[in-house]
């Protein structure tokens, strides 16, 4: 008996697609860590923690091939997100995308974030929706998925 063909549709390439997305996670709050890790990687993302923002600079610029997408906290001690950011694209990294995470939405934090570098803006607490569309934004739509 023959074999039903599998059919591939947007949605099986978009799970397959999530699969290979590589996160770096830059957050100081232990308990802000396991929730976001919990989030990305039941969601099917692979997740790596920096538990600032100088090691989260160092994790990339060792491994820059190692992660796809970077969420970073803009608050925590040592380095902040911002301090990060720049760090990062002065090192000559331009195209990973670096995703903005924090509780100040102010006027003006936006941009603030933007001019540090970073290309998108999430606030916290961090919704699983609002991630998913972030990367998929950011991750997938290159991907021409």
């Amino acid at each position: 008996t023959a074999q039903p063909e599998s059919i591939v549709t947007q949605y099986t390439l978009l799970e397959e697609a999530k699969q290979s997305v590589r996160i770096l996670l830059a957050e100081d709050n232990p308990a802000s860590q396991k929730l976001a890790r919990l989030m990305l990687s039941k969601a099917g993302y692979s997740v790596s923690v920096a538990g600032n923002g100088r090691q989260a600079v160092d994790m990339y610029l060792k491994t820059p091939d190692k992660f796809d997408v970077i969420f970073m906290d803009v608050q925590m001690p040592d380095m902040d997100g911002l301090q990060a950011a720049r760090s990062i694209r002065q090192a000559g990294f331009e195209q990973v995308p670096i995703i903005a995470m924090t509780a100040n939405a102010m006027e003006g934090d936006r941009e603030e974030c933007l001019s540090a570098g970073m290309n998108d803006y999430v606030t916290k607490p961090v919704r699983r929706d609002v991630v998913y569309e972030v990367i998929k934004k950011w991750i997938l739509a290159r991907e021409n998925l």
